[in-house]
């Protein structure tokens, strides 16, 4: 599970930010700071954070200049800033202090869901080690850079999509067209669809189950898990 601290001013919009993790696979909230100094205990307190979520305007000082003592103090831990400040040169400090992203307030669900799945698929690309040749680079610097909501193609529905892509995510296991069409309701040749989207926007990895006679089944699983 990746460990995420969710740092903001305001309470209520810590705790619906907080909620918003939870829901993604494969994260979890390790804790809440409301102010600067409580940001830095939590640090303190909780040594295996993987990731800050950070609000810029804290009552006793900026989310940057946290970000500039964690550093200070020794702490790698990746930074996402989650805030209302949309000035350029608040997003170009925030970007040479090393945040991987900026996500503007207000938001909905999806765009942070978004963010923090390509922040997934970067911690997979990178945990592999090694060395890294020129594509391998361009991957790893590239991961985060799909994190916007992809565009639907003509004759896509949004309600279909995400009712597909809410099934799957939610499934302990790979599952078929078949099965998804009986969860969603939707015919088997519009869950094929979607899932070949998905798997085209790699939001799912198709897997192949072999039977005893004929072509494998094709089974598709959410990109993020595992």
């Amino acid at each position: 599970m990746i460990q995420v601290l969710v740092v903001d001013d305001d309470t209520r919009v810590a705790r619906v930010n907080a909620a918003y993790v939870e829901k993604v696979p494969g994260f979890r909230v390790a804790g809440e700071a409301h102010n600067a100094a409580d940001a830095l205990r939590q640090l303190e307190r909780l040594p295996h954070l993987d990731l800050v979520l950070m609000d810029h305007y804290l009552p006793d000082d900026t989310g940057l200049a946290v970000v500039q003592e964690m550093r200070r103090r020794g702490h790698q831990t990746d930074v996402i800033m989650v805030t209302a400040a949309r000035d350029v040169s608040t997003v170009q400090a925030a970007m040479r202090q090393g945040a991987l992203q900026y996500l503007v307030k207000p938001f909905a669900f999806a765009g942070l869901r978004a963010k923090l799945e390509a922040y997934a698929q970067l911690r997979r690309t990178l945990d592999g080690g090694g060395e890294a040749e020129q594509a391998e680079v361009d991957r790893i610097f590239g991961a985060l850079s799909a994190s916007s909501e992809p565009q639907l193609p003509k004759g896509h529905s949004p309600t279909t999509a995400e009712l597909v892509r809410q099934c799957l995510m939610n499934a302990e296991g790979p599952l078929s067209a078949q099965e998804i069409a009986e969860r969603t309701g939707v015919s088997r040749q519009t869950a094929q669809r979607y899932l070949k989207l998905l798997e085209r926007t790699g939001r799912a990895r198709l897997t192949l189950k072999y039977g005893d006679a004929g072509r494998p089944e094709h089974r598709y699983v959410w990109a993020t898990r595992g």
